[in-house]
């Protein structure tokens, strides 16, 4: 927890920081296939700050007609652009882009960018006595009932179920955990990297009551160097969810032993994670 804990701090004054910093001399590392929506979104009754939507669209978006899988993914600051990064970037549009090559599989990915010093609020759906937080209800709610719909007017989705995921790290895989399980109508692939199940243990009722899913796929993820909290945290989750009536076929836990709390152990395991999710090989 501690270590998770470092890294959650370090984010808040990272990130915090970040946009008042002129970054236009920095070299931009996004691929030609990434954008920002024009649109920007206030999250009602959450805050007053603007969110940038990043939108990864595949290789072939704009020379076919077809509809492609999506996946929402958190703090879309670190995912496609070095310049915007405050740890380094996951990579997910030159991993994606090369996956295509391999293939043919191509998907949209939506970016939604944290809102710096509000991310715990954000991210957490129930308070910590010390950190505070509480609001990820309200901002998973914004995905589902406002961005969602956006996304599935504006662009070629495949909106069903079954072909929209949730991916984070992090607090970010806590608020994905929380997403797919109180709307596993919605989501039907989740990524919950590195997650913070250690700040409020709430979600172990959360799970008992939520966890009992037939048509959600779920892969948790945990590095060895993290801290022996959350691998052991990661470990309770999996078997909850199960004795709960999670579906063993539908639950991968993976363990890497080098895996440290950062972008870099993220990055090296988001392949594995979107093929496993969406069964490709």
């Amino acid at each position: 927890m501690k270590i998770a804990f470092y890294f959650l701090t370090i984010a808040i004054f990272t990130i915090s920081t970040l946009f008042s910093q002129n970054t236009s001399e920095k070299i931009s590392t996004a691929t030609s296939n990434v954008s920002l929506l024009k649109k920007e979104f206030v999250i009602p009754n959450l805050n007053n700050i603007s969110h940038k939507i990043w939108i990864y669209l595949p290789p072939d978006y704009n020379s076919t007609s077809k509809k492609y899988s999506v996946i929402y993914m958190h703090d879309a600051q670190n995912l496609f652009d070095k310049s915007t990064s405050y740890a380094g970037e996951w990579e997910v549009d030159e991993t994606l882009n090369k996956l295509y090559e391999k293939t043919g599989k191509g998907f949209i990915v939506v970016g939604i960018e944290n809102g710096g010093e509000e991310r715990i609020n954000e991210y957490t759906p129930w308070k910590n006595e010390k950190y505070g937080g509480g609001k990820g209800a309200i901002y998973v709610d914004f995905i589902v009932n406002i961005l969602k719909p956006y996304i599935d007017k504006n662009y070629r989705t495949k909106s069903q179920q079954k072909y929209t995921g949730l991916i984070g790290s992090s607090l970010g895989g806590l608020i994905s955990y929380y997403g797919g399980l109180q709307y596993p109508e919605t989501f039907g692939k989740i990524g919950a990297l590195s997650t913070s199940f250690w700040f409020s243990k709430k979600v172990v009722d959360f799970t008992q009551e939520k966890g009992n899913l037939k048509n959600v796929k779920l892969f948790l993820l945990v590095g060895g160097k993290e801290g022996e909290d959350t691998d052991k945290d990661t470990q309770k989750m999996k078997e909850l969810l199960l004795k709960t009536g999670f579906k063993s076929k539908n639950l991968k836990t993976k363990i890497n032993p080098e895996g440290e709390h950062n972008e870099a152990f993220w990055r090296s395991e988001f392949l594995e994670v979107v093929s496993w999710l969406y069964h490709i090989k």
